[in-house]
This record gives structure tokens, sequence and C-alpha cells, in this order.
């Protein structure tokens, strides 16, 4: 009978070194199944129950090792981006997420046209709500908190990639962009800049209808320079992609008489020298473009008839005319309205 308790006990015993053993060793194994990375991704109305169920949905290894830990240790969510790399334990990403050691990521502020579209963006790469980011950047109170007004916030980004925490608030994110600014504007570009006879934020608005003139970016210096030929001539600068962001119509392909009547400070046909502020968030190409434009005689450009996304450049009128005219042959030919 003695005999036989023992071998109960012994079971049992096994038993529960086999369980015990079993949830160590869930502490200890990858955390997640596969070879590429997982993120949790952890906001402002996630409890610990809730960051639970989003671990669960990230396909772990095994969720006895995770629901171990929650029951063992005290827990507070905090709001992050956590990566788990692959391989890397249960225990190890636990604490991360415990401890609030988030991961950063890679932004990359995009060159659009619009700050609608920038705050969409921004919302899908961050916490902060889409809505909030457009209101923010369309309130000419929060923008002069930053020096800028709401025409000429657009001058604050520069479409460099930064390493920013998901969580990061709207104004730590532009004080962020700000203090890049400022580091993006060297003295040697400053100095370039005044050279040119122009502001920093006037370099931006020029660089943004550059780089809508061509996507080549040999041939921005030459863009660049005809239209400060232009503005040292007190010409209108005529460009007509100022026209398509006063419309608001990007869709257009070309530009007609009817197209210019448009009442806007956008609208450089109308309007001497530079619009407000910039038609989209420029390129580094754009901007050094204008810093370093090409010293040339050219009043006039026309987009070439072979549809190459390049130019030809005049120094008349007439020339500039016959330029247009061909380019318009290949329109029509090609049925473009």
């Amino acid at each position: 009978m003695i005999k036989k308790d023992l071998t109960v006990k012994g079971i049992i015993f096994g038993v529960l070194l086999i369980i015990v053993a079993g949830t160590a060793y869930s502490l200890f194994i990858p955390a997640f199944k596969g070879n590429q990375k997982s993120f949790l991704y952890v906001d402002t109305d996630d409890n610990t129950d809730s960051v639970k169920t989003k671990i669960k949905a990230l396909n772990p290894s095994a969720m006895l090792g995770f629901q171990l830990l929650f029951a063992t240790t005290s827990f507070q969510p905090h709001t992050g981006r956590y990566e788990a790399a692959p391989g890397e334990s249960t225990l190890t990403f636990y604490k991360k997420v415990r401890n609030g050691r988030q991961t950063p990521l890679n932004l990359t502020i995009p060159s659009v046209r619009t700050m609608d579209r920038l705050a969409l963006y921004l919302g899908s790469k961050l916490m902060i709500d889409s809505t909030e980011i457009a209101d923010a950047l369309y309130d000419s109170t929060f923008c002069q908190q930053f020096g800028y007004d709401t025409a000429t916030i657009a001058c604050l980004f520069i479409p460099n990639t930064y390493q920013i925490y998901w969580n990061t608030s709207l104004e730590d994110f532009m004080n962020r962009m700000k203090k890049e600014n400022e580091q993006f504007w060297s003295q040697e570009r400053l100095q370039k800049a005044q050279n040119a006879g122009l502001t920093p934020n006037q370099v931006i608005t020029l660089a943004s209808i550059v780089d809508e003139e061509t996507a080549a970016n040999a041939e921005k210096p030459a863009v660049a320079g005809m239209y400060l030929n232009r503005l040292k001539q007190g010409m209108p600068l005529q460009a007509d992609p100022t026209i398509k962001f006063a419309l608001k119509d990007f869709s257009l392909r070309r530009i007609y008489h009817k197209h210019l009547d448009i009442q806007s400070p956008y609208n450089t046909y109308r309007n001497i020298g530079l619009p407000p502020g910039p038609i989209r968030i420029p390129s580094i190409a754009g901007i050094d473009a204008v810093l370093n434009y090409d010293k040339h005689d050219f009043l006039y450009m026309c987009a070439k008839e072979d549809f190459s996304g390049r130019h030809n450049f005049a120094r008349t009128y007439q020339e500039h005319l016959n330029n247009a005219a061909k380019y318009t042959k290949a329109l029509n030919e090609r049925g473009i309205k």
C-alpha cells in the first residue's frame, strides 16, 4: 500500500515537474512564430486584457508563457510600438513591453501637395489622429508657434527619413521637425539663398514649383534659373502648376485660358512674384536646385513635344510661341484635353 502511494505521488510529482518545466520553457522560446519581425502597438485605449488580445493575434509560439507573466507580475500598459526580433524570447519581449522600451520607426516625410495628404500619411504612421494633425496645420495660431502661417507651414517639413517614436505627441513631432529644419538650413544653404535674393521659405516655395514642372533632377537647376530670371525682371511666373493648386484639381493635363481667371494668390498668371507658400512639400533635389540654379538668360520654357517630361527653353517670346505650338500639336494628336 505504501509502495502504491509512493508510486502515485511520484507520478503526480513527475506531471507537476513536466508542467513547470514546460511553462518555464515557454518563457525562453521565441515569442512569435516565423522569421519575420513582429510589432505590437499599444495605444491610449488599451488595457491589460486588450494587450493580451493583441499579443495573441500576433501568433505567439506559446501563449502560456505570456499568460504566466501577466499573472505573476504587475502590468501597466505603456503606449508605443514594440518590436520582437526573430528568435527574441517571450520573457525578453514581455519585459520590453512592460517597461515601455519601445522601438522607434523610420518616418519619411513625403513630398505631397497638400497638408490634408500629409495629415493622412502621418496619421497612418503615428499614433496621432489624422484629423487632429489636419486641424492643427490649418490653424494659424498653432502654426505661429513654430514660426509659420497656414500658407507657409509646408516649409517646415524637410522630406528626409527620421527615427521617431510611434506614440510621439503632435507638439513633440512638430518641435522635432523644427529642429530638423534648422539643421537642414546650414550656413552654406542660407548663404546661397541670400545670394539668390530669397529667404528659406521663398526657396522652398520656388522649389515646389520646380518639382511640379519637372521630375528630371538634372533639369531642375535650369528651370529654377528661368523662374529666377522672371522674378528679377518683374515678370509673372506663369507657372501652370500653381493654377492646378489654386483650383485644387491636380488631374488637369492641360491649362486653358478659362483656368487663368481664377481669383487666387496662387494664380501666378495674374499675380507678380512668388505665391504665398509652397504648392507641395518639395524634394531636397528641388530645394538644392534653386540654391544652385543655372545662370542663363532663358525667360520661357515649354514642355517638349516628345512627352519626355523635359522642356524646351527660349530667350524670346517668339521662340517660345514656336515651342508652344509644337507641344500643342502633340497634345492634340494624342487627344489630350
